[in-house]
């Protein structure tokens, strides 16, 4: 009984004996999940280790802080937003990129965003703007005027709504009601959001 104790041991550590990417993987993985329950606040190098099955040390060879353990995770982790939708109309397209954006913004990465943008401070802050601005406010701004300039060319929209304003209309109301209300925009709150502010901002004058 005590050789099969002891011959079964190595078996099973065998099995988590992970090296390279498929470790960088599961620590990244993990980090994501710390962000996503406990917070940023709530993080540390440790609890990651633990999540991830390894030792501290493996954690600190590969990332020697907690910020650049959290940027990697979040470029790893963050969706890759496709292509705008062009479904015919500016409204079906706002409401299609909408559902997009908030389907992103609940799940386990978008999570972990929002963890680090609400709980960081200015300075922690800045070390995560590259990886927030390249992989969800440019792909989303982008995605917008796409929509917008071709509600434009179909006489949908205004000639002068592809600004900057417009563009940060939705983003901002969804991060807003997220953060302060605790919405967690159904697919009425969605609607209401299109047909109450952005289709009544987009609309061409005397219509």
């Amino acid at each position: 009984m005590v050789t099969s104790r002891w011959t079964a041991a190595p078996a099973r550590s065998a099995s988590l004996r992970r090296r390279g990417a498929v470790l960088e993987r599961a620590i990244l993985d993990a980090a994501l999940d710390q962000l996503s329950t406990v917070g940023w606040n709530g993080l540390t190098m440790e609890g990651v280790a633990a999540g991830a099955q390894t030792g501290k040390a493996a954690v600190y060879r590969r990332w020697p802080s907690k910020e650049d353990l959290v940027a990697d995770a979040l470029q790893a982790g963050l969706p890759h937003l496709e292509g705008a939708p062009d479904l015919g109309t500016v409204r079906e397209d706002l409401l299609a990129l909408c559902r997009q954006a908030r389907d992103a913004m609940f799940s386990r990465p978008g999570h972990a965003l929002r963890a680090v943008i609400h709980e960081c401070d200015p300075t922690q802050a800045e070390r995560f703007h590259g990886v927030i601005f390249d992989g969800v406010v440019e792909p989303t701004i982008r995605m917008l005027r796409e929509v917008i300039t071709r509600g434009i060319e179909r006489g949908e929209v205004r000639s002068d709504a592809a600004n900057g304003y417009v563009f940060d209309a939705i983003p901002a109301m969804m991060m807003y009601r997220s953060k302060m209300c605790a919405s967690e925009w159904n697919d009425q709150d969605l609607e209401e959001l299109i047909d109450q502010l952005m289709m009544p901002l987009l609309r061409p004058v005397g219509d």
